[in-house]
């Protein structure tokens, strides 16, 4: 019997795929729709094609995005995992909000390593209207971004860091205020890793090995020198030069082991409060680290306050 997923309540996808729905918004979906031995209407997941044309109706039907694509080899992510991250932090923002989620365009989202999919900033300004800013080092990325905005029409800032070792320096601009920032960090720690990883996955899920890495991915989207847990200590370190900037300072944290670790580096950088957000998706559980230097009594005023 399959697991049954346990996505965010708001979650649009937290039913599974709707295929006769997502045909009808997409009908070039339905030639790579097959039926698995349950009978139930699928796509083979190892088909670069199929997962792309999988996106497109995805962000098509349910958030209103009329063009996407990406270059041939970037990260093509699920969008169901990539949503329930945004709905949490929308929680998460409801919190310092007297349980009310702030929405509309004052509400300022900083997304490092939008990536050339842009999907944080696609699903957020979708269910929400918050205002995003994608940040990437990769000029590829960032052209790719930014076509898919004006392709749709959509008002979403983007900017590349120029020296790949900053993280909020040279991106966070003197009269910024975020509310929220978000990061989907490289892995691991080397291309041979990234492999490793990927083929596990599949023989877990009972299928054959592939050369190929899930769902692409160049190397800074996948992989950098100490891996994750190198990247969310240095994106920690380096949030204390912008601790009145933002309200609350996020990251997916793939490896639980890395936590306590992550705990210690937020006990040094003096932080108010931290949180971890355990996300159930099918049969793997995910999480986010957020943490915040804005002091409990001031964060309902940093929430309504309208940046100009």
């Amino acid at each position: 019997m399959a697991t049954e997923t346990k996505l965010h309540p708001r979650n649009q996808h937290k039913d599974g795929y709707d295929f006769v729905r997502l045909v009808a918004q997409l009908p070039e979906l339905e030639a790579f729709t097959t039926r698995n031995p349950a009978g139930r209407t699928t796509i083979n997941f190892q088909d670069d094609k199929a997962v792309r044309t999988l996106n497109r109706a995805l962000l098509k039907t349910y958030y209103g995005i009329d063009y996407w694509d990406i270059p041939d080899n970037y990260l093509c992510p699920p969008i169901p995992g990539r949503a329930d991250y945004v709905h949490y932090l929308a929680d998460l923002l409801a919190s310092s909000n007297n349980q009310e989620i702030p929405r509309g365009r004052d509400i300022k989202a900083l997304d490092i390593g939008t990536g050339a999919n842009l999907v944080y900033p696609l699903i957020g300004q979708s269910e929400y209207g918050w205002h995003f800013t994608g940040v990437d080092i990769d000029p590829v990325a960032i052209k790719s971004a930014r076509h898919i905005c004006e392709s749709n029409k959509l008002k979403i800032t983007l900017r590349q860091q120029k020296i790949p070792k900053n993280i909020f320096k040279g991106v966070i601009e003197p009269g910024d205020a975020f509310h929220v920032t978000l990061c989907n960090p490289p892995f691991h720690s080397s291309i041979e890793q990234a492999r490793k990883g990927t083929e596990r996955k599949w023989r877990n899920l009972g299928k054959e090995d592939t050369s190929k890495l899930n769902f692409g991915g160049q190397n800074a989207e996948l992989w950098c020198p100490g891996g994750e847990i190198k990247f969310i200590a240095s994106m920690i370190e380096q949030s204390v030069a912008f601790a009145d900037q933002c309200l609350w300072f996020s990251s997916l944290v793939s490896k639980k082991d890395n936590l306590q670790t992550l705990y210690r580096i937020l006990g040094k950088a003096k932080v108010k409060e931290y949180k971890v957000v355990e996300m159930a998706q099918g049969q793997k559980t995910s999480r986010f680290i957020a943490w915040t230097f804005i002091k409990e009594s001031q964060r309902s005023i940093y929430v309504n306050r309208i940046n100009r």
